[in-house]
């Protein structure tokens, strides 16, 4: 049979559906952009909303297939949805466990800025989503954590609201130095987040839902540009991931990273 037109009332219907899906997710995507420094304002550097069917690897290396941990990093545990959101799988294959996790090395690498995603947590024990930023300069010994330091923005090793925020440097060895936080955020196993760091030149402040959680200047403050990192990672700090429901998931909305620039005028 053909097709017939819609009626004046699906179309009514579809277009008041449409308009209250975009109002829904741009009030839902909001970035809780911190203050630019003085004289400035921010424009978005880099981005992705992990729209289409599949991961953009001019922007993202995904990782894998090695030993990670007490599991495996794995190519196949990274993929899009097909409906907006990045996901980080966490399973059961065969004897061992996997997950996923990508990085934009030699991709993308920057300097300060104002650093964000939005996410949704995995609600099972073993595992845990970190979101970060990391340069070989965390290797070098001399400088403190000026020439590189590791800058974990989130991690979720527990799944009763707390969370922690952690920087390295100096290595990893016998010199190797830390300074971190650990804080609560009741709900925050539901729905959406955004998790946020605003690196200066003088000091890291750290965000989730555009609420300051941290602020520190431990290590003297990476002055060189970085690269962006979504794991998922497997351990015991999580749990024991022999006790967890597997398949398990972290979905990403997006990942966006402001500069600040001169403002008109300046």
């Amino acid at each position: 049979m053909p097709s017939r037109p819609p009626g004046k009332l699906f179309v009514a219907c579809l277009l008041a559906t449409t308009l209250a899906t975009g109002m829904a997710r741009s009030q839902t995507t909001n970035d809780f952009l911190p203050p630019a420094p003085d004289s400035k304002q921010w424009k978005l550097a880099w981005h992705d909303e992990f729209d289409g069917p599949q991961l953009d690897e001019t922007k993202w290396n995904r990782l894998g297939d090695w030993k990670r941990r007490d599991g495996y990093w794995v190519k196949e545990d990274t993929y899009l949805n097909g409906t907006g959101s990045l996901v980080l799988r966490t399973r059961k294959d065969g004897d061992r466990y996997t997950c996923g996790a990508v990085n934009t090395a030699g991709k993308f690498e920057h300097a300060f800025g104002y650093y964000v995603a939005r996410c949704k947590l995995p609600r099972q024990q073993g595992h845990w989503p970190a979101f970060w930023l990391m340069t070989p300069g965390v290797n070098h010994v001399g400088d403190e954590g000026r020439d590189g330091t590791e800058i974990d923005i989130i991690e979720v090793p527990w799944r009763d609201g707390q969370l922690t925020s952690n920087l390295h440097w100096d290595g990893y060895g016998k010199a190797h130095k830390s300074a971190g936080t650990k804080f609560s955020r009741p709900g925050i196993m539901e729905g959406w987040h955004t998790f946020g760091l605003l690196w200066l030149p003088t000091e890291y402040t750290f965000y989730v839902d555009g609420q300051e959680t941290w602020r520190s200047s431990a290590g003297g403050v990476s002055q060189v540009p970085e690269y962006v990192k979504l794991t998922e990672e497997i351990g015991t700090w999580g749990g024991e991931i022999q006790k967890a429901s597997l398949p398990d998931y972290c979905e990403v909305d997006y990942v966006r990273v402001y500069e600040a620039q001169a403002a008109p005028g300046n």
